[in-house]
């Protein structure tokens, strides 16, 4: 069931709200004479009339039981905010210019995560489209946007919208992010969607007032779940399922990243997300390009990507905190909360090879067993990043990992990632270092809700008191503090980590054994070498790569017995990379000790198949 205001052309526009347990449903049309006008029901629930006189940017409500007013759950647009009227949208008035794209292959993707509101000064989708060669040069090929769905006032990370068919007013509205993705399409760049299908956002949410949208069986860190498998859930999960496909069909997203869907409680035989990718690929067969669904996931359940002869929902990939937090421990050594569970050189190469850290085995900070075997899949079905928005944003002052860690350990986190047999991702801002924080930031209208967000924050980060409060999210200037500085990137250290991460982009596309094997298992070795250095090899035919990753701050001298003769392509460590300077022979060969700088990685390549380090 198509929901929402959908125009026909002509001035011709079918209005439908799924309402099941409202008596009487009515639409009422604004401007300087109101008119109401009686829906009628089906017995599904949902309400629907389809009138004549309808122009774009009519401006409508809806009244429940000649009792309430409330804007649609699935309005297109809110020009008037988050508790304004509803806005009829023509989406066949935008010419697209993308009809010769045919989308970027996932195992190809290399994704660069950006908030529109903080990427440029402008903070909108026209401004954000200067930058995109930058992107290109740089070496990315997929945008992935964090959420646009209308939310309160002008600033937001995006995750408290409320009309997920909305896109935000201040970031430009559906015609501004359709210029986006079809210059992003023009561009040669695939553009991801962040999508919210685990809560909605606590100001200006009428939907309970439409129908059992939640369900107080399961509860989530916002409260009661939503209802996608009690009683009325049917109209809830087409709520959701018609969502995805609008962004894919009506703004032609390449992929949707589907946030924490570890708090998406479905037990139903068929599960929500396995419904969606289902329907999604059916309505897609006949476009030229491909739609994924990416999970952000920490259940380390290949259930999530599984096809549905295997029990799984069959979506396209999904997230692997694991390695994240590997490399955030071994480079940072915090340990409190969740890093608990990781620090160790083994946990690192183990995640190199097996996808996850835990897979069925014991957490200290879950009290039980998590996880489950990944090593049959292939690994262009995980995502893998240094830093991500959560990572930084969540601590309290925002820091990124450049307030962290050493110049020298930045670049050892970009090895990690680009090296990987995985899927990366960067957090805009991160390939060139930059220095300032992103900050969590809200611009709610009700002062309790504002009073209340500063109070949870509070209590959040008790435990760092003695490094000050948190900056207060309501302030304009936590978003200000948050924008990024692009002229850093042409300066200094900042310009070299940028080169850095341009290099090691190219190699994986040019050298055949970084390139995304089908399984990639029998193709990749990760060995933990002493206390803190990993050993990653990675092969095909007749390449074979070696990458030593020394994790400790101080040099290393590590034996290497080695057959055969082992060139030097690149050492992080080298003055050219403004890095102390690289006691690592350029040439490896019969028996010697290699000396590894601190926090650096070296990358070694070999026409031989065969090779030994002890």
């Amino acid at each position: 069931m198509r929901i929402g205001a959908q125009y026909q052309g002509n001035h011709q526009c079918e209005f439908t709200v799924w309402a099941p347990l409202r008596e009487q449903v009515a639409l009422q049309l604004e401007g300087p004479e109101p008119r109401l006008i009686p829906l009628k029901q089906d017995i599904d629930g949902y309400w629907s009339a389809t009138l004549d006189d309808i122009a774009p940017g009519t401006l409508y409500r809806y009244q429940l039981d000649s009792d309430l007013l409330r804007p649609d759950p699935a309005s297109q647009y809110q020009p008037e905010d988050v508790h304004g009227p509803s806005q009829v949208i023509d989406h066949s008035a935008y010419a697209w210019q993308d009809t010769a794209w045919s989308g970027v292959p996932l195992k190809d993707y290399v994704i660069y995560e950006l908030h529109i509101g903080t990427f440029t000064p402008e903070g909108t989708f026209e401004s954000a489209i200067e930058r995109l060669p930058d992107l290109v040069e740089l070496g990315i090929t997929a945008v992935e946007i964090m959420p646009v769905a209308q939310f309160p006032g002008d600033r937001n990370w995006g995750y408290d919208g409320v009309y997920p068919f909305a896109v935000q007013t201040s970031y430009g509205g559906p015609e501004g992010l359709k210029k986006l993705v079809d210059a992003c399409h023009q561009h040669g760049l695939a553009v991801i969607l962040d999508v919210v299908y685990n809560h909605f956002g606590p100001e200006g949410n009428y939907t309970r007032d439409f129908g059992p949208y939640f369900t107080e069986h399961y509860r989530t860190p916002w409260g009661a779940a939503i209802n996608y498998d009690d009683a009325y859930s049917e109209g809830v999960r087409n709520f959701v399922i018609e969502n995805a496909l609008y962004w894919f069909q009506e703004f032609h997203f390449d992929a949707l990243r589907l946030d924490a869907v570890h708090a998406i409680y479905d037990f139903g035989a068929k599960h929500v997300l396995a419904q969606m990718q289902e329907t999604v690929q059916a309505a897609m067969q006949t476009r030229a390009f491909p739609a994924y669904l990416i999970a952000e996931s920490d259940l380390n359940d290949v259930r999530v990507i599984n096809p549905p002869e295997q029990g799984g929902h069959n979506l396209d990939a999904q997230w692997s905190d694991d390695f994240h937090h590997c490399l955030h421990v071994l480079l940072t050594r915090e340990t409190q909360g969740y890093y608990e569970d990781f620090g160790t050189c083994n946990d690192m190469a183990k995640v190199f090879k097996d996808r996850f850290v835990y897979n069925w085995s014991y957490s200290k900070t879950r009290k039980r067993y998590h996880g489950s075997d990944a090593r049959h899949c292939p690994p262009y079905q995980f995502v893998v990043c240094s830093q991500n928005h959560d990572q930084v944003g969540n601590r309290m002052m925002g820091d990124r990992m450049t307030a962290l860690t050493s110049f020298e350990g930045l670049k050892l986190l970009a090895g990690a990632v680009m090296l990987s047999p995985y899927l990366p991702m960067l957090f805009m801002g991160e390939e060139y270092g930059e220095p300032a924080p992103f900050l969590y930031f809200i611009s709610h209208s009700d002062p309790d809700l504002i009073q209340a967000v500063r109070e949870g924050r509070k209590r959040e980060f008790e435990a760092f008191h003695a490094e000050g409060d948190a900056p207060d999210a309501f302030s304009r200037d936590s978003f200000n503090q948050s924008k990024l500085n692009w002229n850093l990137r042409q300066e200094g250290h900042h310009q070299s980590l940028w080169v850095l991460y341009q290099t090691l982009i190219r190699l994986r596309r040019e050298l055949p054994a970084l390139q995304m094997p089908a399984q990639g298992v029998e193709s990749l070795t990760a060995d933990c070498v002493g206390d803190q250095v990993i050993l990653l090899q990675r092969w095909c035919d007749s390449q074979k790569l070696a990458c030593l990753m020394n994790f400790q701050a101080e040099p290393v001298v590590q034996s290497v017995q080695i057959e055969g003769r082992w060139q030097k392509r690149l050492d992080s460590a080298e003055v050219s990379w403004k890095g102390p300077g690289s006691q690592a022979p350029e040439v490896l060969e019969v028996a010697q000790e290699l000396t590894l700088s601190p926090h650096s990685f070296v990358l070694y390549e070999t026409a031989q198949t065969a090779a030994s380090f002890a």
